[in-house]
């Protein structure tokens, strides 16, 4: 299988939860391990690239690579192709992953899933995730991001919207968007290039930007979704999740 290259974007500015890529998580840093379940994946090379030594250290430490960006990126996918064109300047690598860095509960099987959109079809552009909903709560939080999307295959989906609204209309499955990335490179670079658009400023979903350029964007869709970290809560679930997994 071709390998492809696993980014995670880090950075410590974190307004509800302090230095969240360091936070313990039984006994290791969450950066660190969402970085083992990146590897684990067995997916080609994983970099962490970090906007602080800090975090590049703790990943060192574990035996990771890491690489300090620039720490005025706008976004994650901006801080990915500055890793990318670093640590692979000669374009070796055709497939991109971007996995954030606050996902310590993800199973590396997930990111095998979301690579597989592009190993397996030369249309899509840009591949990622999504869960059905099934909690009614979910529905119309706004904080859940929906993919509207049709269907191209079993358990997958070509994207035609993302949006915080309930959608779409009528009987059926909503689809619960999980933020895990694959980019063709060609896709990235292209993505990068491109001012912020007027649905990704509306909706604040930067995947809006790449589908109002006309890129395309397939889904797999799958039975589980990381937990993300972005609350001292979301951080005691996390470990909670984690200890019991060990123990079972």
């Amino acid at each position: 299988m071709t390998k492809a290259l696993i980014i995670i974007p880090a950075r410590m500015a974190s307004t509800r939860l302090p230095n969240k890529p360091l936070a313990d998580i039984e006994g290791e840093p969450m950066i660190v391990r969402v970085w083992r379940q990146a590897y684990a994946a067995e997916m080609g090379r994983v970099v962490v690239a970090a906007d602080c030594e800090e975090i590049c250290s703790a990943v060192r430490d574990a035996g990771g690579e890491a690489l300090i960006t620039r720490p005025d990126h706008a976004s994650g996918s901006d801080r990915i192709f500055e890793a990318l064109n670093r640590v692979d300047p000669e374009a070796e690598t055709d497939i991109v992953i971007n996995l954030q860095g606050d996902l310590p509960t993800l199973e590396p099987r997930l990111i095998q899933e979301c690579a597989s959109v592009l190993l397996t079809s030369k249309e899509p552009h840009i591949a990622t995730l999504a869960a059905e909903i099934h909690d009614a709560d979910e529905r119309t939080n706004p904080n859940v991001v929906k993919i509207v999307g049709t269907p191209v295959s079993q358990n997958r989906l070509r994207a035609l919207y993302f949006t915080r609204a309930t959608a779409p209309h009528g009987d059926g499955p909503l689809f619960h968007h999980i933020g895990i990335y694959a980019y063709r490179r060609t896709a990235l670079e292209r993505f990068v290039s491109l001012p912020a658009s007027y649905l990704e400023t509306r909706e604040r979903l930067e995947q809006l930007r790449a589908l109002e350029d006309g890129m395309r964007i397939d889904v797999a869709i799958v039975d589980t979704v990381p937990l993300g970290v972005d609350t001292p809560a979301d951080l005691t679930r996390a470990r909670q999740l984690i200890r019991r997994a060990r123990r079972s």
